[in-house]
């Protein structure tokens, strides 16, 4: 009889330390290494992307990149319909920001690009938060544009 409580309580404790492990392993597999939701990468490819969009203004050339028109609104000229284009320019960002960073996906982003103290153009969406991933871009074309864009999650 005492033999085989003896061997009850030595299957028992096999038991619990077997389950212990099994906990302590599901605990590290659970709490490891995440990845990130926004990758540095995601951030440059997404903007290098957009400069280079054509947009709907045109002028006597042909149609017009997100870089090209950026100029353009900076000078204050028109498309060829008429239309404004630092409007344009407005109206294709948005379009393509909420494309490219759903604010479900991301909890927010913004895009400023400015030349030296003059700012050209802001869009905020969502929320900022303390983890992000951002890119400065510095480009010249007769003037240096900065772009700045920051995705939240």
């Amino acid at each position: 009889m005492k033999r085989a409580q003896e061997e009850f309580v030595g299957f028992a404790l096999i038991l619990i330390i077997g389950a212990v492990i099994l906990l302590v392993f599901l605990a590290f597999s659970l709490t490891g290494e995440q990845k990130e939701s926004v990758e540095s990468y995601e951030v440059e490819s997404f903007l290098e992307a957009t400069l280079h969009t054509t947009t709907d203004c045109q002028d006597k050339y042909g149609y017009l990149t997100v870089k090209e028109l950026i100029a353009d609104c900076y000078n204050q000229e028109e498309c060829l319909d008429g239309e404004n284009s630092c409007e344009v320019l407005n109206s294709s960002l948005r379009g393509l920001l909420k494309a490219g960073w759903e604010v479900n996906a991301v909890k927010g982003y913004y895009l400023k690009i400015s030349s030296d103290n003059d700012e050209i153009i802001f869009i905020s969406e969502g929320n900022k938060t303390s983890n992000y991933k951002g890119v400065p871009s510095r480009f010249s074309d007769d003037y240096n544009f900065n772009i700045i864009f920051t995705a939240y999650y």
